[in-house]
């Protein structure tokens, strides 16, 4: 069952009443309001946050939607993670258990490892996790990966230079932000460069539900900071990189072509989430879960019941969000009419592929996917993980 907070959209000359249902945790378990500080007109995505095409005219998106995959790209892929697709060509992926990074071919499927991050302690849910592009990578070739260590997440960036042997291409780790709580579980770790060029991060509360509540703690926050780890000009909190909280396990980030963000988030017991993020807001965890209706907290888009989601990825292409779901084993489509939903919930894919872990825009109406089959949740119905190139609408 999927829900769709109620909203009236002037459609087509007529009010449209969505209602739809949602999903939970890893294992099962006005327009314009949500734009970031400091954005100044003509500034475009990073590389790692790619942004695809609205529909060409602007307009809502149709209620309906389609997907086709037009090919596996790779195969054999292990626990991958973070996704981030290179501007002249290939996608780096990294491997939450194994520490490596890897660079796929896009053409060929062709896998060369650049090499394994040192200090990754991958247990549980932790491990190497997101991985992002510098706003400056042309020039300065940076990776930027969060990461588990023996004691904390954190976020550290690499020199990548490919003249390099295979396994050996990537600098020693600069630690630019640390001190992130850590767990067995709920360690978020989705991280991408805004519109901004400011560095934003999920944090999970690492099951200690209090963290999400606490301004002065960094679980259960969507963080934003300077490429260098300082608390980014404009924050809502006084010399503080938090940006918003309340949040139970962010693991999607994504920028729709109004600069606006939205974050997926999962729910416990009842209710996964689709939020579009305003700075300084409460997402109400742990007092609340899903559409509560009160003002104190900022309602979710969409919600759905815990084993239709577990959303983890979430990309934004053809006026709509697409997320990818590990429980749920689908890919949602959530058609947008500014900050709210102008349809019921789509899905796509449902258990054709597996648990799916990260959708990257390819540009225009095309996603990058991975699955998530080796991450040791669920039933696998393959024995590794893939790469696919989807075509959507």
């Amino acid at each position: 069952m999927v829900q769709v907070r109620a909203v009236t959209v002037v459609l087509a000359a007529s009010a449209l009443l969505v209602t739809a249902g949602c999903s939970s945790g890893e294992g099962g378990g006005a327009d314009g309001s949500g734009t970031p500080p400091g954005i100044q007109g003509g500034s475009s995505h990073a590389p790692s946050a790619p942004s695809a095409t609205a529909t060409a005219t602007g307009e809502t998106p149709p209620a309906k939607g389609s997907v086709k995959v037009l090919r596996t790209v790779t195969e054999g892929l292990d626990s991958p993670w973070g996704l981030a697709p290179l501007a002249d060509g290939g996608l780096l992926v990294s491997s939450r258990d194994k520490g490596t990074i890897t660079r796929i071919d896009e053409k060929t499927g062709a896998k060369t490892v650049l090499g394994e991050v040192p200090g990754v302690a991958p247990a549980g849910e932790g491990g190497l996790l997101g991985i992002a592009l510098s706003p400056d990578y042309a020039s300065d070739h940076m990776i930027y990966a969060y990461l588990t260590t023996v004691s904390d997440n954190r976020i550290v960036r690499m020199l990548y230079d490919e003249r390099k042997p295979s396994g050996e291409q990537l600098g020693a780790p600069d630690t630019i932000f640390k001190g992130i709580p850590k767990g067995m579980i709920h360690n978020g770790g989705r991280i991408a460069f805004g519109p901004d060029r400011m560095l934003y991060a999920g944090a999970g509360e690492t099951g200690d539900r209090g963290l999400a509540q606490d301004k002065k703690s960094l679980g259960g926050k969507i963080l934003r900071m300077t490429p260098e780890g300082e608390p980014a000009p404009g924050n809502p909190f006084p010399d503080s990189v938090v940006y918003s909280y309340g949040h139970r396990n962010v693991q999607g980030l994504a920028w729709d072509d109004k600069q606006r963000l939205w974050a997926s988030e999962f729910g416990q017991d009842t209710w996964d989430e689709l939020n579009q993020i305003k700075p300084g807001d409460n997402y109400g965890w742990p007092v609340v879960e899903g559409i509560s209706h009160n003002s104190a907290y900022h309602d979710p888009v969409v919600q759905w019941k815990t084993d239709e989601a577990s959303p983890s990825g979430i990309a934004y292409a053809g006026g709509s969000i697409w997320m990818a779901a590990l429980r749920g084993e689908r890919l949602w489509r959530v058609p947008l009419n500014g900050t709210e939903a102008s349809a019921a919930p789509q899905a796509f894919l449902s258990g054709k592929y597996g648990r799916l872990r990260t959708v990257v825009s390819a540009g225009g109406d095309r996603l990058w996917l991975t699955t998530s089959e080796t991450d040791g949740r669920g039933t696998p119905v393959k024995g590794d993980d893939r790469l696919l190139e989807l075509e959507v609408e």
